[in-house]
């Protein structure tokens, strides 16, 4: 026995070393991959976080065409009217009764769920009993457990309705025994976002005292321009969407601001600051801000130049309501002290552990639940588990990007996570072919960023060139692309991704802008500064299209063409003629019946990359 296992004892050190081989190399790839991953999540976060900043630049040159009259609640009333829209006998969809029911909200999810739509009037009167219902609720609402029930809590579901539907499979549908608190951005991004909303709003309706809405920052029909529900409700409902959109502004304006659980767990979207105050958010009149980013009551220049100073210069010398909102919709957590706005975004700001402990401590919380950021895991702690982060919409930036979550939680507060991936195809993806299939989309959208900066980027390099070489060393290309993208990207890590030609550490900066694989439309302008500003805010397209067509009609004249373009280049600080403007107007008219609709506008500034077809 013993000279047998002396015989096989070399054998079997050269197993266990084989396997310690096999274990290191396969942790090292794992960690190859996390970074990948870890890289690919920092460039789709900065860009969509600039491209929030973005959208409030750029909203801030359409005040003079935003500006909306707040109607009288007495005159909002025949707005919600329905009755005069008939149901015809073809129509195939579900048909709603009032007051709302379990079983009608039911057949309703059932209908989404299989692609149905439903027809305008009871969009309507569903809206309009909606709107009622949230008149009556407090700013604040206020939740207790009890021993024989969990409360659910779901982030940002931004029109994955797949997503919705998953968490109604695997916890069950909202419920008397099933409470749930959906805490903001139902809309946006995804195709669904107004299903998502009648299925909430139906549920409100019949379990007012178990369901609670939390309004998001993309409950604002500002931000709506650009991330696609006004384009979503629009396609959805040609004849009645104008009146829909203008329905569902008033109704986020009356959507609540938080929600507490027992007095010690505070639920709200984006997070609080060092001034934030419970007491003044509970007298707020929070209908007056229809748009969080816009106060109430102010003429024109009031607001141009408050918002001038809270999302630009960030000098508060007074603490007023509307700050205090824009913080509780807008703001992200931080790791160090302190508190200081958030630039990244435009809005609200960053906070710190020591600001979460004082106002936590100061209203007597335990805890404070967020959503907002898109994490990797769906959800994620931080001040010292103090603050959770909640984000419900799986495969939010592609497919295998992110797993979506919610909590549940019993009277001890102690929250319970369910994670989840809605895709099919997500959940049959290995971590490599996760991790390459998003790594690709990431790199894309890149590379379009720096495509439609090209003229900037080439600038910033000549600073580094002198004597107009066309080399500059990796460290200068990756400080000057840093200094005029600001994405906050580790960019000598992508240079390999990015530059595929380097000669002794050296970039070739005119060629590699060449080789970008990104083509452009041949528009005939003769000033190709005005074509320039806008590939850089090509993202924003749609946006300044809806804005320019303020009446919804999908077409937009000459003259308000030139108009809103001259609102952009005082804005931008630009000096363009009449002549120019006019010029550009006519080449995107390809049809010249002398206007201009949304498809000749957005394909005139379309850009492809090649790389996506090779």
């Amino acid at each position: 026995m013993g000279c047998g296992f002396g015989k096989s004892e070399p054998q079997l050190t050269k197993s266990i070393r084989a396997a310690l081989l096999i274990q290191r190399w396969y942790r090292q790839y794992v960690a190859r991959l996390e970074m990948r991953r870890r890289c690919t999540w920092n460039i789709f976060q900065s860009i969509e976080y600039a491209g929030e900043q973005d959208q409030i630049k750029v909203c801030l040159c359409s005040f003079r065409k935003r500006f909306n009259e707040i109607c009288r609640d007495t005159e909002w009333e025949r707005y919600f009217c329905y009755k005069s829209v008939e149901v015809p006998d073809s129509y195939t969809g579900p048909h709603l009764t009032f007051p709302m029911t379990f079983c009608g909200v039911s057949k309703l999810v059932e209908a989404f769920k299989h692609k149905q739509q439903l027809h305008a009037r009871y969009v309507l009167q569903l809206l309009g009993e909606t709107w009622r219902l949230l008149r009556i609720l407090t700013n604040i609402n206020h939740v207790s457990t009890c021993p024989m029930k969990e409360i659910t809590i779901c982030g940002d579901l931004h029109g994955h309705l797949e997503d919705l539907l998953l968490i109604f499979y695997k916890n069950g549908l909202p419920s008397s025994e099933k409470p749930y608190v959906f805490n903001g951005d139902f809309v946006d991004r995804g195709k669904n976002s107004l299903e998502i909303l009648l299925i909430l709003f139906g549920f409100l309706l019949v379990y007012p005292n178990d369901v609670h809405l939390n309004r998001g920052n993309h409950e604002d029909h500002i931000v709506n321009l650009r991330y696609g529900f006004t384009k979503e409700v629009l396609g959805k409902y040609r004849v009645h969407g104008k009146k829909i959109l203008k329905l569902l502004q008033k109704i986020f304006s009356w959507l609540p601001l938080a929600t507490m659980i027992d007095h010690k767990v505070l639920i709200v979207h984006g997070g609080i600051s060092d001034t934030t105050d419970l007491d003044t958010i509970a007298k707020v009149d929070r209908h007056k801000y229809v748009s969080a980013l816009r106060p109430p009551n102010r003429n024109m220049q009031q607001c141009f130049a408050h918002i001038l100073i809270s999302l630009y210069i960030f000098v508060f010398t007074v603490t007023d309501s509307s700050t205090q909102i824009v913080d509780m919709l807008w703001s992200d957590p931080m790791p160090q002290n302190g508190c200081v706005p958030n630039e990244v975004r435009g809005g609200g700001c960053y906070w710190g552990p020591d600001v979460t402990e004082e106002v936590l401590g100061r209203h007597n919380l335990q805890l404070l639940i967020r959503s907002h950021e898109c994490k990797q895991d769906g959800y994620e702690f931080c001040h010292n588990r103090r603050v959770l982060t909640i984000f419900s919409a799986s495969n939010y930036y592609e497919v295998g990007s992110n797993r979506g979550a919610y909590i549940r939680m019993g009277p001890d507060l102690v929250p319970h996570f369910i994670q989840y991936q809605a895709s099919r195809t997500s959940r049959e993806l290995t971590l490599r072919q996760s991790v390459g299939w998003t790594e690709r989309s990431a790199l894309r959208a890149l590379r379009e960023q720096l495509f439609v900066h090209k003229s900037d980027l080439i600038s910033a390099f000549q600073e580094f060139d002198p004597n107009n070489t066309g080399l500059i060393s990796l460290r200068d290309w990756a400080s000057a692309t840093e200094n005029v993208l600001k994405l906050g990207l580790p960019w000598r890590v992508l240079r390999s991704q990015l530059v595929n030609n380097t000669q002794y550490g050296m970039v070739n900066y005119q060629q590699w802008i060449r080789e970008l694989s990104i083509t452009e439309p041949k528009l005939e302008i003769s000033d190709t500064s005005i074509l320039e500003t806008m590939y850089k805010n090509h993202s924003n397209l749609e946006t300044i299209f809806r804005i320019i067509d303020t009446d919804h009609s999908g077409l937009i004249s000459f003259e308000e063409f030139r108009q809103t373009w001259k609102l952009l280049c005082s804005h931008l600080k630009m000096e363009i003629s009449d002549e120019a403007i006019t010029n550009l107007a006519q080449s995107i008219d390809f049809n010249k019946d002398g206007s201009i609709d949304i498809n000749e506008f957005m394909e005139a500034f379309r850009l492809v990359d090649l790389s996506a077809h090779t």
